[in-house]
């Protein structure tokens, strides 16, 4: 490994300025106005890893194209290592709450400010460059590798699991890695052994043809408004459980071995509560707020939209409203069961005056890893080795649909490290990286590279 920390010390300021290049286009999936920037985020990943020495092309999915990149100079007999990360990522707005654009990359206080600094530009290219490192200095790798980097995570990857069936034979791998997630804590870097999964959708509520006049209708017409709040207010019970019938049935019991190696952590209710700006911490009764985020299940509404929200007044009843909402999953719940689940409830609690929907957006299931194997054992002691301490186990609280797809479909186990720091304000304003993470999430990934072809 000394060949390749002392390339990697020479060649940091170059590829920090590459990670920059990446930041800078806002390749935003959600948004048809981004599309070309999207593309263009897709071919900058290929073109990065065709001057890498990986053959690397574009490949159509009826949607964001993926950056697919391959180097199989290893032979047959060397293990085969599936890459996976996202060149896509999520809307900057709001845009004045940033403390510098979103698409300019900057360094202040050893963080590295954008949007996908964390999620998940900045980490699929700690891989980029641990390969590009390797090869520079050595000609070849130890292992054969597969680099899948999709444009369409942030939308819920409507395409990416026929992509895999229909690309099944290209992306055989003895693993899949995936760098999309936080460390436990500064200096404690982690192994990821679950991430809760999504059922994803809108509930919607239709009452009379148009808004009315507060005061000419008001109490004698249904306010689509206030049914909607009364809807949601049935979602959990007074000890924040899910009130949906059947939510739980599904979930499967960790067991005191899961459930005390959380509590090892640690962990303070009081600096989570301080670094998250609530008066309060809440949730299921009879869970620490660990389990709460890791192994618990949980009913969210993301977002409201009714009525007349502009400056002044104007006193309306609203005819329609809607409310995203999301849950997360944990093991064995099914997204599309979890949808028909609420979908009942809302239509079992909706008053008769209103027309209730729900529409499906999107979903994936929970993953559960497998906490053994040489690949697992070659990333627990690349950690160790990068950051000189031990690493911990812990959950994520977020979903990545294709981690159980890939599994599947491959028959290959999941490796999730992560290189992000709580707090890095994915999905907010002023998202951002350690600075430090860049040269030691680069080495880290080398020298798993190493283990793995030495399993």
């Amino acid at each position: 490994m000394n060949d390749l920390r002392a390339t990697l010390t020479v060649e940091l300021d170059r590829l920090r300025e590459e990670l920059f290049e990446l930041l800078r286009i806002p390749s935003v999936s959600a948004r048809s106005e981004h599309a070309t920037d999207t593309r263009a985020a897709a071919e900058w990943v290929r073109d990065h890893m065709r001057r890498s020495g990986l053959e690397s092309e574009i490949l159509e999915t009826g949607g964001h194209p993926v950056a697919l990149g391959s180097w199989r100079g290893a032979g047959p007999d060397a293990p085969t290592l599936l890459i996976y990360g996202h060149y896509d990522v999520q809307p900057p707005e709001p845009l004045d709450l940033w403390s510098s654009p979103p698409f300019e990359p900057e360094i202040r206080d050893g963080r590295i400010y954008a949007r996908g600094a964390a999620d998940d530009k900045g980490q699929l290219f700690l891989h980029l460059a641990a390969l590009d490192v390797i090869l520079r200095t050595r000609g070849s790798l130890p292992v054969n590798v597969v680099v899948l980097a999709e444009g369409e995570e942030e939308i819920g990857s409507p395409n990416l699991l026929g992509f895999v069936q229909k690309y099944r034979e290209r992306l055989g791998a003895d693993a899949v890695v995936i760098s999309d997630s936080a460390m436990f804590a500064p200096g404690q870097p982690s192994l990821l052994f679950s991430l809760r999964g999504l059922a994803y959708a809108e509930i919607r509520i239709r009452g009379a043809r148009s808004d009315l006049h507060s005061g000419a209708y008001g109490g004698a017409v249904p306010n689509a408004a206030t049914e909607l709040a009364r809807i949601l207010a049935t979602l959990h019970d007074a000890e924040g459980r899910v009130a949906i019938p059947g939510f739980y049935d599904a979930v499967v019991d960790w067991g005191t071995e899961t459930r005390d190696g959380i509590a090892s952590l640690p962990f303070s209710d009081e600096e989570f509560r301080e670094g998250v700006g609530s008066p309060r911490l809440a949730g299921e009764s009879g869970y620490s707020t660990l389990e709460r985020l890791w192994i618990r299940p949980t009913c969210e509404v993301n977002g409201l939209l009714s009525g007349y929200t502009g400056e002044g007044a104007k006193t309306v009843l609203p005819a329609e409203a809607m409310a995203k909402v999301s849950c997360r999953l944990v093991p064995d719940q099914d997204p599309d069961r979890t949808i028909e689940l609420l979908r009942s409830h809302v239509a079992a609690v909706a008053s008769p005056g209103v027309v209730a929907e729900v529409v499906e957006l999107h979903g994936g299931h929970p993953w559960r890893a497998r906490l053994a194997g040489p690949f697992f054992e070659a990333a627990r002691a690349a950690l160790r080795d990068a950051f000189d301490v031990e690493p911990v186990l812990t959950g994520e609280g977020g979903s990545i649909p294709i981690v159980g797809e890939f599994e599947r479909e491959l028959g290959a186990p999941a490796i999730l490290l992560g290189f992000a720091l709580p707090g890095a304000n994915m999905h907010a304003p002023d998202e951002w990286f350690p600075e430090a993470h860049l040269e030691l999430g680069i080495e880290t990934i080398m020298n798993f590279m190493q283990r793995a072809g030495q399993r």
